[in-house]
């Protein structure tokens, strides 16, 4: 099933793990939108750095710190998606409880391993 995602601080450095996500994403058939500092491209991803507008997403999945969440909180609100996964070291009880306001359900989980377990 086809969960079309927003990486939230993706990257075109093979190092990072956004990289991993959205390769991992992309070859599991998922449509992906990536946002980060630096323009790029991964797999068929072009990555942007400005907010886009985009319908019908199911999951925002953030590798960004906390810090650098807070100018994202009202578009990511605004996406509406169904959940918002906090990969380890972006956990941000602020973003968490506005999720849940707002009906979102916030996991904190590793788009990787869920991924790779069949739990995405």
């Amino acid at each position: 099933m086809n969960k079309k995602t927003l990486v939230l601080g993706a990257s075109d450095n093979p190092n990072r793990y956004s990289y991993l996500a959205v390769q991992n994403l992309r070859s599991k058939g998922h449509d992906v939108i990536g946002i980060g500092r630096h323009a790029g491209v991964v797999a068929d991803v072009e990555i942007k750095t400005e907010q886009q507008e985009i319908n019908d997403i199911d999951t925002v999945t953030l590798y960004l710190n906390p810090t650098h969440q807070q100018q994202y909180y009202n578009y990511i609100l605004s996406l509406k998606p169904k959940r918002i996964i906090f990969n380890p070291g972006t956990e941000n009880d602020e973003l968490e409880k506005l999720a849940m306001e707002n009906n979102i359900q916030p996991v904190e989980a590793c788009t990787l391993v869920m991924l790779s377990t069949g739990q995405y």
